[in-house]
């Protein structure tokens, strides 16, 4: 019996010590929080800023929870719809979209005729189902990948000869832009060595954050809480989208989710103490999506 107890004990402190965390959250200042403590710090807010890691299992797993819950507890408690946005879709392709959320269409041909990313099946088409079934709208966000590879490769100025069906689905031109933010200034030498800075090239990203704010803001009805999907350098530090919903409505209460991966989930490393409200932490060895 002796040899049994120790033999059980050894068992189930070897289980204990092997248990394995898909992720932890943090605050920005590197405590640890629960979920329930960020679902709860969302439903207080106008704009939630999910930003992600995009070949992320965990990211897009917790993408849908959150929605779900989010969806659920509003209805249940508070009253207030659940909106939801994405800048995986394009502003143009708003139309076909809508049609399939409608019933209007089939998924075979939404897939077919939109501008899908190419990992959309594993990791988007479970949020656009959960907005079909429950009957949530879900807004294209971003600018029309055409429109900022212009921006990309001769500044905003090239945006000025678009007729007026094209800048419909664009910010509001001329766009406010801060090329000394951090975020912006970091992409000024994302060619390389050797390569001289492109100024345009943090354009091309500002024109894509001014765009998905914009439509958030657009989209988002009194009292409804805008839940907007997104790559994590969009919103991180305040940036990105973040800057530009202050910008345009000072009054706008966010918070922000930025995604990030360590070696060691189990405390926030330095270099990611601030990027967001709520810091989702994945071990790094996570299996990715493609």
């Amino acid at each position: 019996m002796k040899y049994l107890v120790i033999s059980l004990m050894i068992l189930f402190g070897w289980q204990a010590t092997a248990q394995k965390q898909a992720y932890e959250i943090f605050t920005p200042r590197g405590q640890k929080v629960s979920y329930e403590e960020l679902m709860q710090a969302a439903l207080n807010k106008d704009v939630v800023l999910f930003g992600e890691l995009h070949n992320n299992p965990i990211c897009h797993w917790l993408q849908l929870e959150l929605a779900l819950d989010l969806h659920a507890q509003l209805n249940d408690d508070t009253g207030r719809s659940l909106v939801l946005g994405a800048e995986m879709f394009e502003r143009d392709g708003q139309i076909i979209l809508d049609e399939y959320l409608q019933g209007m269409i089939s998924a075979r041909n939404f897939e077919g005729q939109s501008r899908l990313w190419p990992n959309y099946v594993t990791d988007y088409k479970p949020l656009v189902e959960m907005a079909r079934e429950n009957g949530l709208p879900f807004f294209a966000t971003n600018i029309p990948r055409r429109y900022a590879s212009m921006v990309a490769g001769s500044g905003f100025e090239a945006l000025d000869s678009l007729d007026r069906q094209a800048r419909q689905w664009i910010a509001p031109l001329p766009v406010p832009y801060d090329p000394q933010l951090p975020g912006y200034k970091a992409m000024l030498n994302m060619g390389g060595m050797g390569h001289e800075p492109n100024e345009n090239l943090p354009k091309s990203q500002a024109i894509k954050d001014a765009t998905m704010a914009h439509f958030i803001l657009e989209n988002a009805p009194d009292g409804a809480l805008f839940l907007h999907y997104h790559g994590t350098y969009h919103s991180n530090n305040y940036e990105g989208i973040y800057w530009y919903l202050k910008e345009y409505q000072p009054g706008v209460e966010i918070v922000t989710i930025a995604s990030v991966e360590q070696e060691d989930v189990d405390e926030l490393e330095e270099s990611h103490l601030g990027l967001a409200d709520f810091i989702l932490v994945i071990p790094r060895t996570m299996t990715k999506t493609y």
